[in-house]
């Protein structure tokens, strides 16, 4: 990935959250953008990519300091260092039922970690294992154009390193044998709203020499050890179903051959529960727990990015419910922000399911702002940030421009959006 600091400029740069603010340089080459996705997806559904999804991609750019990218960086080799403390990786695996579950050789693959950048510095708010928008996200970043304040800063790196960490994961179980075969898996993928980042992984896989297919899950058989698809073997599948356990009926197949140990498959639920399970913020955000289970002072400190979070339970409902405006109440293993209530705003009725559910309360650290000018009216909007990870290294970082509680694609003037480094 290449996210080079900002050279000597004029005196009319400034900090990036004043350049988010003053500067309105719309920096998305479209034609560029179109002519990409077009050779890579074909016009028609190029075309049915964007007139249907009218605010996937933002024509602004978000900035961010090179401290602000050195904090994240560091929040997110510490949590990798968190994880990798047995006392942590026992609470955690015992807490999804995968005490039991010795394979510890994959990283998972896209590691997604959210961030808010606040006046305090950034803020950590979720972790995800199947973080969408990757593939999406390298296009539009290579369509820029400087603007007047930084230049572009083109992935361009980031398809030799996604190939790179797939045959790493694949080689984690596999060994030596040959990565040949990959299977990207979702519920319907063809009807999901990032379905087109599929077919861009299945071209850079291709062009790498592996064959890769789209699938459901019920398509997928396991039999006599092999996992099969129209009765050809899947050396790895490039999982993005929100079923994090596989727990479900027709996910099956896929959960026999993970549990087996034969076929890679990331991420995977152990990736889920060491890294997504919303509970585990409780104690990357204790700093008393993380020096008892021997973190260093260093690494504490980069975990001070976590915000307070705490189990939502029958004994400090009471204190939670009077102090509701200062926390957000999330489900412990939810996704895309379902289920997420602000304390502001959550009625009496919804509170009682929080506290009758398993939900975490974690402390508001309030999103940046990026001015965007739609129609000609500059327009503020919330920004969150994303570091795509693979073992603690970024493999790429982009913005969500937003309006509303949570992220969306509904923005006029929204969308994923490149970050330029100051």
């Amino acid at each position: 990935m290449l996210l080079s600091p900002l050279p000597a400029r004029s005196a009319t740069c400034c900090a990036p959250e004043r350049r988010n603010t003053d500067c309105h340089c719309k920096t998305l080459r479209r034609d560029d953008l179109m002519a990409a996705l077009t050779a890579q997806l074909g016009a028609d559904l190029c075309g049915e990519l964007l007139s249907q999804r009218p605010h996937l991609f933002s024509e602004t750019a978000v900035f961010v300091s090179a401290d602000q990218l050195a904090t994240m960086r560091q929040s997110v080799r510490a949590i990798e260092a968190a994880i990798a403390l047995p006392v942590f990786r026992d609470a955690a695996l015992r807490r999804a039922g995968l005490a039991e579950t010795t394979d510890d050789r994959t990283r998972g693959a896209f590691m997604g970690y959210d961030f808010h950048l606040t006046p305090a510095g950034p803020r950590l708010i979720e972790v995800n294992t199947n973080a969408g928008g990757a593939f999406l996200n390298a296009v539009l970043a290579d369509a820029q154009r400087s603007c007047c304040c930084a230049p572009s800063t083109p992935a361009t790196s980031f398809s030799a390193d996604v190939v790179r960490m797939f045959r790493a994961e694949h080689a984690a179980i596999a060994g030596d044998r040959p990565l040949r075969r990959v299977a990207i898996v979702d519920d319907a993928p063809a009807q999901q709203y990032l379905y087109p980042e599929f077919l861009l992984a299945q071209r850079m896989l291709a062009e790498a020499g592996i064959e890769a297919v789209i699938t459901a899950p019920e398509a997928l058989r396991w039999s006599d050890g092999a996992l099969t698809l129209d009765g050809a073997p899947i050396d790895l599948v490039y999982n993005r179903l929100v079923d994090f356990s596989l727990a479900e009926p027709h996910h099956a197949a896929l959960r026999a051959a993970y549990e087996s140990g034969s076929v890679t498959v990331t991420p995977n639920p152990r990736h889920h529960a060491l890294y997504a399970d919303k509970r585990n913020l409780v104690l990357l955000s204790d700093a008393a727990w993380l020096h008892a289970a021997g973190l260093t002072a260093e690494q504490v400190a980069a975990l001070e990015a976590v915000p307070q979070t705490v189990a939502v339970t029958t004994e400090n409902a009471a204190t939670l419910w009077e102090t509701r405006k200062n926390w957000f109440f999330k489900p412990a293993t939810g996704y895309g922000s379902k289920a997420v209530y602000r304390g502001d705003k959550i009625t009496r009725g919804t509170w009682n399911d929080v506290v009758a559910g398993t939900y975490v309360a974690q402390e508001i650290a309030p999103p940046s702002e990026r001015t965007v000018v739609v129609d000609g009216v500059p327009l503020a909007r919330k920004v969150d940030v994303r570091l795509y990870t693979y073992g603690g290294d970024v493999l790429l970082a982009a913005a969500r421009i937003y309006q509303g509680q949570t992220t969306n694609f509904r923005t006029p003037g929204g969308g994923f959006a490149p970050v330029f480094v100051a």
